[in-house]
């Protein structure tokens, strides 16, 4: 067997912390749901490197004429994708962002509960005092759209987001798709996404969470192509921003 293969069939089973080129959001969304299928039974911490300027995604139950009659309301121009996961509206200006990929058959609420404890406790000891949000929530508190509005994920708290001085902080969606996990999260404090600390502090917590090392690997090229194929044919689309 080749010794480019076989170094690619390692980096398929190891445990890593996935450095990409700079992408836009659409070929982020593509990349997290290529590594779900490449990458099934491997852990894998990605941190978004952005593209293209200021951008929104969504959830994938929410309509997209609330999300755009939201945007217009804020004035906002920059690119805007349906995600793969649910929840709300994000802006992603200078937020952290990062998507975890790994094999779980916990439900998602003791996922949910558990990676964001652990990235709390590292948080805590960078010296940014965060707290969970621990309320008991209505369903409806979940719902993609609130009052004929698309429900912004950074507006209100939902249990387990986390929080500093009372606003969230914070949030993530999950997906399942068979038994690996998509987690897409959000850390939104001003200067967070160069901010070196708040993102050992993320490292450290998913580490925790995992209970595995990651080692810190490029992204395949091969993956890279798939993602921007995939933006190309199905994020970019008028099917897929307008599928609700």
């Amino acid at each position: 067997m080749p010794v480019r293969q076989v170094q690619f069939d390692i980096i398929l089973t190891m445990n890593v912390l996935l450095t990409t080129s700079a992408l836009n959001v659409f070929e982020q969304m593509a990349l997290d749901e290529v590594l779900v299928r490449a990458r099934a039974g491997a852990k894998t911490l990605r941190f978004y490197n952005w593209a293209g300027g200021p951008a929104v995604t969504f959830g994938y139950a929410q309509f997209v004429s609330e999300v755009r009659r939201t945007i217009d309301t804020q004035k906002f121009t920059g690119g805007i994708c349906r995600r793969p996961t649910g929840g709300g509206m994000v802006y992603h200006v200078d937020d952290l962002t990062f998507s975890l990929v790994f094999p779980s058959g916990e439900k998602p609420a003791e996922i949910y509960k558990k990676l964001h404890g652990a990235i709390r406790a590292a948080l805590t000891l960078s010296g940014l005092p965060a707290h969970v949000f621990d309320k008991k929530l209505p369903a409806a508190a979940y719902a993609p759209s609130q009052h004929h509005s698309a429900s912004a994920c950074f507006v209100n708290p939902v249990e387990n987001d986390l929080l500093l001085n009372g606003q969230k902080m914070l949030g993530g969606a999950i997906r399942r798709f068979g038994t690996t996990v998509l987690y897409q999260g959000s850390l939104q404090v001003p200067g967070a996404r160069e901010n070196n600390a708040y993102k050992q502090a993320v490292i450290n917590g998913v580490r925790s969470f995992l209970d595995a090392d990651l080692k810190i690997v490029p992204a395949q090229e091969t993956w890279l192509t798939q993602a921007r194929q995939l933006a190309k044919t199905q994020y970019q689309t008028t099917a897929w921003t307008e599928k609700f």
